[in-house]
């Protein structure tokens, strides 16, 4: 008996043993890489420095490179040179709008991971940024409209139609709006309306002759006014996103807990779905249907500063500009003379990392 007992226990620890070892050792993984404050300040210090270098590079770099020197003096003492007119009144707009739009992106696919608990999600993916384009595409060649003060407001409906619609068509079924559901109806939601648009486009060469890189999506060739009538509304989508992004860390664990730790879901919720529809139908009336931006730079977040949703929005509002100023950079070296729209680079990027995403394990947490 004895002797039985002893085997046991000795066969017994070695599996204690290999169970301790099959345990991840070291850093939980929903901490991210920076676990103090410290080192999450540090590194959005960083990022700052690094958007004010993709600003200077959105300066410099284009069909003729500019050195940085003559883009210093264009800033603080302008002359009537030709660089200096090519930086002042082409690339300050170009950047400008770079740095909006990206934000604005940026922030509104961390609003919608997080509303819905969906890593896949993203203003392009879920068709928003579709629905936008085609209700901005409806209202220049079937109502005539050509100013962006004009056309902005079916941008807004577009996109919040487009929300509700996708979500709906997610819910159906079994199991409700799983992520990949989600995904799924935005996919064909956003591919519908995107060659609706394309039909529209063609349909009205005249009318679109101004838009056609809009379609692609790109902030070449916009002034300083649009990026003027643009700003309000993205200002106030950013307030209203970081004024619940502590509610969002409770939303992110389920209704019934959110509501036990005294988080009103519904104003949370309404409140985020007005900040989307003005984040991404403000982008998308300036900069046309822009993919993946939304989806890449959140995760990249999450994966350094844990899954605090106030820090996520603060790294994504760095981020999300940094690579559309970087993608459209590389759009302008990749074909010269020629430029390829932000949109096309982003979409080469984003691809992979969709395709990726899908292809995890647990691809629904957060």
């Amino acid at each position: 008996m004895r002797e039985n007992a002893v085997s046991v226990g000795a066969r017994a620890r070695p599996r204690l043993s290999l169970a301790k070892k099959s345990e991840p050792a070291g850093r939980a993984p929903s901490q991210g890489l920076a676990q103090t404050n410290a080192w999450r300040l540090l590194g959005w210090l960083a990022g700052v420095a690094i958007l004010v270098l993709a600003c200077l590079l959105s300066l410099a770099i284009g069909a003729k490179d500019i050195p940085f020197g003559t883009v210093w003096d264009a800033l603080w003492s302008y002359n009537n040179s030709n660089d200096h007119i090519v930086i002042r009144d082409l690339r300050i707009p170009r950047t400008v709008l770079g740095l909006i739009v990206g934000m604005a992106l940026g922030i509104c696919g961390a609003l919608i991971q997080a509303m819905t608990r969906n890593p896949l999600a993203d203003p392009g993916i879920l068709g928003v940024n579709a629905g936008a384009a085609f209700a901005v595409a409806l209202a220049v060649g079937v109502l005539g409209f050509s100013t962006i003060w004009a056309y902005i407001w079916f941008a807004f409906a577009g996109a919040i139609v487009v929300s509700v619609v996708v979500y709906a068509l997610g819910s159906v079924g079994r199991g409700g709006a799983t992520p990949i559901r989600l995904t799924l109806s935005g996919v064909a939601v956003g591919a519908m309306l995107t060659g609706v648009t394309s039909g529209l486009i063609l349909l009205d060469p005249i009318a679109f002759d101004q838009m056609r890189n809009w379609s692609a999506g790109t902030i070449a060739g916009r002034g300083l006014d649009v990026s003027g009538a643009i700003a309000p509304f993205v200002v106030v989508g950013l307030l209203l996103a970081f004024a619940i992004a502590r509610p969002l860390n409770a939303v992110a664990m389920g209704d019934d807990l959110a509501r036990s730790l005294g988080a009103n879901v519904t104003r949370t919720r309404v409140i985020g779905v007005v900040a989307v529809t003005l984040l991404c139908g403000a982008a998308t009336a300036a900069a046309g249907p822009i993919a993946f931006v939304g989806l890449m730079v959140p995760h990249v977040a999450r994966w350094i500063v844990g899954p605090d949703q106030r820090w996520i929005m603060a790294y994504t509002l760095v981020g999300a500009p940094i690579l559309l100023l970087v993608s459209d950079v590389i759009g302008r070296v990749v074909v010269r003379p020629g430029e390829m729209p932000v949109g096309v680079v982003t979409a080469f990027v984003g691809a992979p990392v969709l395709i990726f995403l899908v292809r995890r394990s647990k691809v629904s947490a957060l």
